[in-house]
């Protein structure tokens, strides 16, 4: 009865560790992206205030082809099955969802029309205030 004991108990004490840690292969790093569960949301919810090199360049055109002038930073990276992840910094305080709705439309359209992103198979939106904390977060996937 002894020999059952220690291997249960060990079973049980690593299959806790496992639970408490948030393994799984949904959130694995080695994970298949293509694999992952869709409803997983990526990315960070807090990031630094200053926005990369790039992502500024690109929020610079994209501000002198009449975009918000509170966006500081727009970067694109792939996605979860290939989609565009696109991370957006802003200088503004809001959290309100209907300029949510029109940051989201000017930033895709934007990229679309004159930096040549494909958005067909939808696209991954976060976008960060001036305090590096996530504003809002959108899965514009079908």
């Amino acid at each position: 009865m002894r020999s059952l004991t220690r291997p249960a108990a060990l079973a049980v004490c690593l299959g806790s560790v496992l639970l408490v840690s948030g393994c799984s292969p949904a959130t694995s790093r080695d994970a298949d992206p293509d694999r992952r569960d869709p409803s997983v949301t990526p990315g960070p919810t807090v990031t630094a205030t200053a926005a990369p090199d790039e992502a500024s360049r690109t929020a610079e055109r994209y501000r002198r082809s009449g975009g918000a002038e509170d966006v500081y930073g727009i970067q694109r990276a792939a996605g979860p099955g290939g989609v565009p992840l696109v991370t957006v910094w802003t200088r503004g305080e809001e959290r309100d969802a209907g300029r949510f709705d029109a940051l989201e439309v000017s930033v895709a359209g934007y990229l679309e029309r004159e930096e040549g992103v494909s958005l067909e198979r939808g696209y991954l939106m976060d976008v960060f205030g001036p305090d590096g904390s996530l504003r809002h977060r959108l899965d514009a996937r079908p």
